[in-house]
């Protein structure tokens, strides 16, 4: 009998709640939407997904609101995202950062198993600088410098794992060269000692470097993408400039709790993609060296996905690990 009881539940609770998924789809979103974004106010990502979300809200007749939540490695943002209610209300923004972390420090979070991808956002590359002082015209002769120098000249990054870091490693990788990696808890201080001369070189995001390039305080060598930036049109690519396997590109994509409904999933992804091809959004993108990139949540699986795959390669071929 007892049996028999758990077997009428089961069916009831199952019966029950497809419709209630299906209606919350239908009626999607009921509130307010959140956006968490792991890092502080004015950065780059959150300056894209405050942009972004004043689109959404006009698509979805809601307010969508951005919640700043630094910390940890994107953690303090995961923790609130893996306890919301996957019912699309609480959405993450994250970069290439949040999956390079756990390669290096210990986390409970895999961001494919533990969370639903949505659509990725933008693209954006990095950029070889080096200050004037160096004796080096082109990314050839910083090559040929490196090796009659190895270990004596440093280059910066925001922090161990950063995507600025990991441009570093991959280059000397794909170079067999040496430099001393000098990490910062941000690209503020970094930047001071990079113009200053204390660090000779760096691979920071076109959109932060870009004043300092034009002024003449930085040397721009070559850009990480695979074509060409129209932010920095004169400058090689590494490929172009005779370095092979050195293509790195910043991304920022959002994601939901687990098990949030695909019909809200979809939707979001739609949305986003739309929001991403209005022109006032892909202007402001390429004039700081982005681009809008839109697809679908399988395209930005597969991209964390590979992502996880090459920085993994690095990391083992390197040896890095987090302090």
């Amino acid at each position: 009998m007892n049996q028999i009881i758990r077997l009428v539940v089961l069916y009831l609770c199952t019966a029950f709640s497809v419709p209630t998924l299906a209606q919350s789809a239908k009626t999607y979103p009921e509130r307010p939407v959140r956006i968490l974004v792991p890092l502080s106010a004015g950065g780059s990502m959150d300056t894209i997904a405050r942009n972004l979300s004043f689109k959404l809200a006009d698509a979805l007749g809601q307010s969508v609101v951005i919640d700043n939540r630094p910390g940890a490695g994107s953690h303090v943002a995961l923790d609130i995202l893996s306890s919301s209610a996957p019912d699309g209300h609480t959405l993450m923004a994250l970069g290439a950062t949040t999956v390079v972390y756990p390669l290096l420090y210990k986390s409970r979070f895999d961001i494919l198993r533990d969370f639903a991808p949505v659509a990725q956002m933008t693209a954006q590359g990095y950029v070889l600088v080096i200050h004037p002082a160096l004796p080096v015209k082109t990314v050839g002769d910083f090559v040929q410098y490196l090796k009659a120098n190895p270990d004596k000249v440093n280059f910066s990054s925001s922090g161990i794992g950063s995507p600025i870091h990991m441009s570093g490693e991959l280059f000397k990788i794909a170079t067999g060269t040496r430099m001393t990696h000098v990490p910062y808890k941000g690209m503020g201080t970094a930047y001071a000692d990079l113009v200053g001369g204390q660090v000779q070189s760096s691979f920071p995001t076109i959109v932060s470097s870009i004043a300092y390039i034009n002024a003449g305080r930085l040397r721009a060598l070559a850009v990480t993408t695979a074509k060409r930036v129209p932010a920095v049109p004169n400058l090689p690519t590494f490929a172009e400039a005779g370095v092979k396997g050195v293509v790195v590109v910043n991304w920022y994509a959002l994601i939901a709790p687990q098990k949030t409904p695909p019909a809200i999933i979809d939707r979001l992804a739609a949305e986003t993609n739309k929001a991403m091809r209005l022109p006032d959004m892909t202007k402001s993108l390429l004039a700081d060296g982005s681009e809008a990139v839109t697809g679908s949540p399988a395209d930005l699986a597969a991209h964390i996905k590979a992502e996880n795959e090459q920085w993994s390669r690095v990391v083992k071929a390197v040896g890095l690990k987090g302090n």
